[in-house]
């Protein structure tokens, strides 16, 4: 039961670092210097976008049999691995909505800077995989947190400071060896192992 929730955790930080939404804390913060209603905007917006890909998980997840559904979190992690490599750019009109404060901005973007990203793919590809999907929700949840908090905390010194391209190669290895850990599980489901 605890898998649901550190797994889960784990996958979205790392998926989130350098994404377009990590990105976009940092842009935020640095437009309205008020930390606690964005991260508050990012916890609303992540929990509403995350509550529906799991509900989407979990439907998906009882249409197929357990060693599918290994092969295909094997495919959708090697996928994230190679998506964590290429670099992410926000667009401008995701910054341009300044007139409705911290909060209501950061909902608004992040909710829809989430629809489709790779860590929303990686919440429905996770509630597929656990049987407890509130906990799969609050673990994607606390994954992005861990993301992007220090980020909204320390501004633009995160982005002076850390070079991003190693940080990607880091998260892509760490992604591929969830990949080949799931393709052994799903060898062990298919009885290959």
């Amino acid at each position: 039961m605890l898998d649901s929730l550190l797994v889960p955790t784990g996958i979205v930080a790392l998926a989130e670092i350098g994404d377009k939404t990590q990105l976009l804390a940092l842009i935020l913060a640095a437009r309205f210097r008020k930390p606690w209603p964005i991260i508050a905007g990012i916890v609303a917006a992540t929990l509403a976008n995350h509550a529906a890909a799991g509900a989407v998980g979990a439907w998906f997840g009882s249409l197929f049999s357990n060693a599918v559904l290994h092969w295909i979190l094997a495919v959708s992690f090697a996928a994230t691995a190679l998506w964590t490599l290429v670099p992410d750019k926000i667009d401008d009109e995701t910054t341009t909505a300044k007139s409705f404060g911290p909060f209501l901005t950061t909902l608004i973007a992040f909710f829809l800077a989430e629809i489709g990203d790779k860590t929303q793919i990686a919440t429905v590809m996770l509630a597929a995989q656990y049987p407890e999907l509130w906990l799969v929700i609050i673990g994607t949840t606390l994954g992005m947190l861990i993301a992007n908090v220090p980020v909204v905390l320390a501004g633009n010194f995160a982005a002076d400071k850390l070079p991003l391209t190693l940080i990607r190669r880091l998260a892509a290895t760490a992604f591929f060896v969830l990949a080949g850990i799931a393709i052994y599980k799903a060898m062990q489901a298919s009885g290959m192992v």
